[in-house]
């Protein structure tokens, strides 16, 4: 398998050797639910209301993403750091750490959620007419949590250990399967919209059967279940993992918890039918957003592993790197959102009725976009470098305490109706990306500095 070389390799072909395959990765990935949402737009007769119905079961797929990411993405940086001190044997009990939770986790996801299904869908905003679609789907996507979150949770320890390709073969695996088998359950079989769910499940079994061959048979650290003589040694570890993890955790489940509020919102001040205009834009924002992420995660483990072997220069050029491959996409990506909304929206709904309200929300979510590179630079650096109380607070910052209370004041306060659920996004990207980058240049820069000093 090819591999990334860390340690000798040069910074901007590393990220970039990193984050292509990322990037590929994320665009496969973002399939498993965008192939959906197509689809499902396109069954005759309730298309659009089936799509609503999906969009409410949004913040329950947000969650599992979450605590994926809490328990994977949570214990790859300690691990890339681990692995840059040469602590091997720690890096190892760290991923297996991770692993053990993500399992445990999923089990516990899928009962609460099968249990609650009906009681979550109805406080997420459902009408009744929804729920008749939205609950089957939700009941067989849950049945695939654990595969779900070991192929999302387990990807990251591929990838920190610079088999960037090998990761995205992982999810290319799922995501096609998914686009093969979604048009055969949906429309072939005649299932509907359980077709759709039922395809993703079996796309997300096959990914995580690669993930677990990878990392059990060809990767230098081998996965499997902490050993009951590790618990008390673990645990440690897992103090870390959650205490990581918890800035991408937060940042997912506020992005469900601003998906309920939304809902709920537009629900009462527009209808169902703006409760599928949300789920239109929040489809192409995910799409947009994916090279961003694929960025700078590809740029993550390479920050990790070269703070860990203080290396400070390398640290500063990898950010440098980062910051100008994701504002140079952003600047483009915003060009044609601004100038082009139609094509945008047109990729996710054939119905030409919802465009007139669509547009407007569309250029209005999207008019501060750029703004967000600022949150996503600052987060990565404080994630990759171990500085959970930074993560963390800014996680909180711009969904929490500015995009919720803005979606609640700016309808109903302010008499903005529609527009002001989709207004408080941009404001909260100037805001919070801003506070974001500029703590981070405060704090990282320094530290970076006395850290070259001292190697004097």
């Amino acid at each position: 398998m090819k591999r990334i070389d860390f340690e000798n390799g040069k910074i901007t072909s590393n990220i970039l050797n990193a984050a292509i395959p990322m990037l590929i990765a994320q665009i496969l990935s973002l399939l498993y639910n965008i192939v959906d949402r197509i689809y499902i737009a396109r069954i005759p007769k309730i298309g659009t209301t089936a799509l609503g119905a999906v969009g409410l079961c949004f913040p329950i797929i947000i969650i599992i993403t979450a605590f994926s990411n809490l328990f994977g993405s949570g214990g790859a940086p300690i691990f890339s750091i681990k692995r840059g001190m040469k602590e091997n044997e720690k890096a190892a009990i760290i991923m297996n750490t991770s692993f053990s939770m993500v399992c445990v986790g999923g089990m516990i996801l899928m009962a609460v959620g099968i249990i609650f299904a009906k009681p979550i869908l109805h406080l997420f905003g459902a009408s009744d007419n929804a729920i008749t679609y939205a609950y089957p789907y939700m009941i067989i996507y849950l049945i695939g949590t654990i595969p779900s979150m070991i192929s999302t949770g387990m990807n990251p320890f591929i990838n920190a250990q610079g088999y960037a390709t090998t990761g995205m073969i992982s999810v290319a695996i799922g995501a096609i399967a998914n686009i093969v088998l979604d048009p055969i359950f949906i429309f072939a079989l005649n299932m509907g919209i359980e077709g759709a769910a039922i395809a993703t499940v079996v796309s997300q079994f096959m990914s995580a059967v690669f993930v677990l061959y990878i990392l059990r048979k060809k990767t230098e650290y081998k996965v499997r279940f902490i050993r009951k003589t590790e618990i008390k040694k673990c645990i440690y570890f897992a103090k870390n993992i959650v205490s990581l993890g918890t800035a991408g955790f937060i940042m997912q489940l506020t992005n469900s918890l601003v998906s309920i509020c939304c809902n709920n919102v537009l629900a009462v001040t527009g209808g169902d039918v703006y409760v599928s205009v949300m789920t239109i834009i929040s489809s192409a924002r995910q799409m947009i957003e994916t090279p961003i992420y694929a960025i700078n995660e590809g740029a993550s483990p390479i920050l990790s592993f070269n703070y860990g072997a203080g290396k400070p220069d390398n640290v500063k050029k990898s950010i440098k790197v980062m910051m100008c491959l994701v504002l140079a996409y952003t600047a483009v990506m915003w060009g044609i959102i601004i100038t082009k909304p139609e094509f945008i929206i047109g990729i996710f709904s054939s119905d030409k009725t919802l465009f007139k309200d669509a547009v407007p929300a569309l250029n209005i979510y999207f008019a501060a976009f750029i703004f967000m590179d600022l949150q996503y630079i600052g987060q990565t650096v404080f994630k990759s470098l171990n500085k959970k109380k930074q993560a963390i607070f800014f996680s909180l910052l711009r969904k929490v305490i500015i995009v919720v209370p803005l979606t609640y004041a700016l309808p109903y306060v302010f008499n903005m109706g529609t527009d002001g659920v989709f207004m408080a996004e941009p404001i909260s990207n100037v805001v919070g990306g801003s506070m974001c980058f500029i703590t981070m240049l405060a704090t990282v820069m320094p530290e970076l500095k006395r850290m070259k000093n001292n190697r004097r």
